[in-house]
């Protein structure tokens, strides 16, 4: 899959790398601001059982 993305980036190597670098801010910010926060009501963090 990355060889697919590197491959259909424009430009240069300098070019695909900055844009390989902001794909990956972005689905970094993505994950952090919109995903993470819409599942997390779902998951059982506050539910600690030892035994």
């Amino acid at each position: 899959m990355y060889a697919f993305l590197w491959r259909i980036l424009p430009g240069g190597t300098a070019a695909k790398l900055l844009q390989a670098l902001a794909l990956a801010a972005l689905a970094f910010w993505l994950l952090m601001y919109v995903v993470f926060p819409w599942v997390e009501p779902h998951l059982p963090l506050d539910q600690v059982v030892v035994g």
